[in-house]
């Protein structure tokens, strides 16, 4: 259950699908419907998103897709999409800024994503981290709202989760709930820690093509998706001059072929790889000839 009077702090590193899952809780609370089709969300209401690293646009395709797979009407859904080219968690003026929408809006859920590019500070200081989190902390408590602040984790390998994150332990300690989110094999897995309750068995993901992106819990092993996948037209590009190329392609030849945004030529490689119709090897990318593909 989701519960919406409390900090949450999901964390993954490159790949991880945060983004997704984020949108996923917050078309749940705006809905009252039950995230990842399965849990129910105590206390529905607006919600408000800031995705420092995503387009109105890209947002707005996605949050569109989640709620057609979820058989929801995105346009009657109290969800809030912050327009503003910068946010600094760290400058007082954009935190009176915040409060003012906040207090405009009164969301239930106010979602960050990610701190990395909301704040300027030293993330291995306790006291600049501590600084900023208290600030989200007094916002969470005087306008009764949850707080969802997506973190990046390090890129090597931890044994406990919480070990996992960048930066200060401050980042484990603020939150109420840690949602931990990597990468294994061809899934996701999805920890969690509680600060007064047992922590649930983690939860195995994958991220589908099919009728929209979105992610998919997996019952077992065998609930594997095997259908055709469309993809999009960025996607089919990268998969015709890959193909064409007869050669391993580097992220940076794809993007001056395609001229496009680096942002969207990674994030487009990456959701290719998730569905396993590109993989990448030492001299670069290539078609997956294992994966299917219906352009």
């Amino acid at each position: 259950m989701l519960h919406s009077d409390r900090l949450g702090a999901p964390s993954g590193n490159s790949g991880s699908r945060t983004t997704f899952f984020a949108a996923e809780l917050s078309l749940a609370v705006a809905a009252g419907a039950k995230a990842l089709g399965r849990f129910a969300v105590k206390r529905q209401g607006p919600v408000l998103f800031y995705g420092a690293e995503d387009s109105l646009a890209s947002l707005r395709e996605r949050f569109s897709g989640l709620a057609q797979v979820r058989h929801l009407a995105l346009s009657r859904l109290p969800i809030y999409l912050l327009d503003v080219p910068v946010l600094r968690l760290d400058r007082t003026e954009d935190l009176d800024r915040l409060k003012a929408a906040i207090a405009n809006l009164k969301p239930r859920l106010l979602v960050l994503d990610p701190f990395v590019r909301m704040a300027h500070i030293d993330e291995n200081s306790a006291a600049d981290v501590s600084a900023v989190l208290g600030s989200l902390r007094e916002i969470q408590r005087t306008q009764d709202l949850a707080i969802l602040l997506v973190h990046h984790a390090r890129k090597s390998p931890a044994q406990n989760p919480a070990q996992a994150l960048r930066g200060s332990s401050d980042f484990a300690a603020w939150s109420d709930t840690n949602l931990y989110l990597s990468r294994r094999s061809n899934k996701l897995v999805l920890s969690l820690e509680h600060r007064s309750a047992p922590a649930p068995d983690p939860i195995d993901l994958r991220l589908v093509a099919e009728p929209q992106p979105h992610l998919r819990l997996l019952t077992d092993d065998t609930d594997h998706d095997h259908r055709p996948l469309t993809i999009d037209s960025l996607q089919a590009e990268i998969i015709r001059h890959l193909t064409t190329a007869r050669r391993p392609m580097s992220t940076v030849e794809l993007r001056k072929i395609l001229c496009k945004r680096k942002v969207d030529v990674v994030r487009a490689l990456d959701d290719l790889r998730e569905i396993e119709q590109v993989k990448r090897t030492k001299n670069g990318w290539i078609v997956d000839q294992n994966g299917q593909l219906a352009l």
